[in-house]
């Protein structure tokens, strides 16, 4: 699974990387070094409108949405702590997130990703959870693939209250290699600019062809280094975090 990543850049250099044409300059995430389950985070996306089929005239935005996919039909919030994570080989069949795989797909901008791999504390002898940051080698922008949602809060009468609807969204991932796999079996998606059009585009809903340009973040071009278990705790999330430490 990927449950926490880094996400940094600043909606500006986001709105240029990724050819973003509508972008709300009152939006605005603080930068992140422990992103986690449940926080708001940067998706870029082509909207559809959200009850209907025909995806009409979209335009690419940048929105802040939920991690944590709610489904459209879930009774509460609650179910989103749990759906982080999509994995690619059932995403296109699971109730939870066929749908969006084929009409609300988004990227979602990230530094890297931390993993975390069993370890022996050497003071101690017991056994820790040892956390790892993952990130391109280039430390390029990763374009991590994911999935949004709409929720509709029935706490609230008027549809055309912004408080009514929620965005949330998940990450595809996959079977982990290369540096990623050596410390964690799974690990996240991510696209190439090459791919980015067809991807967001919710015109095109063919699952297999979808599936085929999902790949390995960075061509699998990957660092892992150890860092401070103080990553652990989600109130902690500044760029100390990154420092490499001595396993």
């Amino acid at each position: 699974m990927c449950g926490r990543y880094v996400s940094t850049r600043r909606p500006q250099d986001l709105v240029q990387l990724f050819h973003v044409t509508d972008w709300r300059a009152e939006e605005t995430l603080a930068p992140n070094w422990n992103v986690a389950p449940t926080d708001d985070v940067w998706a870029v996306l082509e909207s559809a409108p959200r009850d209907s089929d025909d995806a009409g005239q979209t335009g690419r935005e940048l929105r802040p949405v939920r991690w944590g996919l709610v489904p459209s039909w879930a009774r509460d919030v609650k179910i989103g702590a749990r759906m982080i994570n999509a994995r690619v080989e059932t995403v296109h069949e699971k109730a939870a997130f066929r749908r969006a795989f084929l009409k609300r797909r988004c990227l979602l901008p990230a530094d890297g990703f931390y993993e975390w791999q069993q370890a022996k504390d050497p003071a101690t002898g017991k056994a820790r959870k040892q956390p790892y940051f993952i990130h391109p080698e280039s430390d390029q922008v990763m374009a991590l693939a994911g999935l949004y949602e709409y929720w509709r809060d029935p706490e609230i009468r008027q549809d055309d209250d912004p408080a009514a609807w929620l965005m949330t969204c998940t990450i595809i991932t996959t079977e982990a290699t290369d540096a990623a796999g050596r410390v964690h079996p799974r690990m996240p998606l991510a696209l190439t600019p090459d791919h980015y059009d067809t991807w967001l585009d919710p015109r095109h809903q063919a699952p297999d062809e979808l599936r085929s340009m999902l790949d390995q973040p960075a061509g699998g071009h990957l660092d892992a280094r150890p860092v401070s278990t103080a990553v652990n705790n989600v109130r902690n999330y500044g760029p100390q975090l990154l420092a490499e430490v001595t396993e």
